[in-house]
């Protein structure tokens, strides 16, 4: 399975981070890259339950293809959702059934840095990704 070009360089940026103050620092700024979701997104039924912080999760199937959009009130839990939607986007859900994010977060350096709390939000938006792969 490819990798799409943007994860192939958040991989190279947080190879390059020394320490969790890089890395929290290089997550925040791709937090800051998370296009914003709309307002009239933010609904209930895209709410992610089982996150501590306040999070949506839109998705769609275009071709084939599933598209994802996130938010979060959290600055750093949005830069994990940025994290793990350019290693998703334009997946099959075959493709998406596959892949192992928790190995995507470990390569990034992230897995072990990740509070309990954290680590337990970013599985519920996993286990939310494949729900909805899986219905489609």
């Amino acid at each position: 399975m490819s990798m799409p070009e943007q994860a192939r360089q958040a991989l190279e940026a947080f190879e390059q981070g020394k320490g969790w103050e890089q890395r929290a620092r290089l997550l925040m700024q791709w937090g800051d890259r998370l296009e914003p979701l709309a307002e009239t997104d933010k609904t209930e039924a895209n709410r992610v339950h089982g996150c501590e912080s306040l999070v949506w999760l839109v998705a769609e199937l275009v071709d084939g293809q599933w598209r994802f959009k996130a938010s979060s009130d959290a600055r750093l839990l949005r830069g994990l959702l940025a994290l793990l939607l350019v290693r998703v986007q334009g997946l099959t859900s075959q493709e998406l059934a596959r892949l192992d994010l928790r190995e995507w977060f470990t390569q990034l350096g992230l897995e072990r840095q990740l509070s309990p709390s954290r680590s337990n939000g970013l599985h519920a938006v996993l286990q939310r990704m494949a729900e909805l792969a899986s219905t489609r």
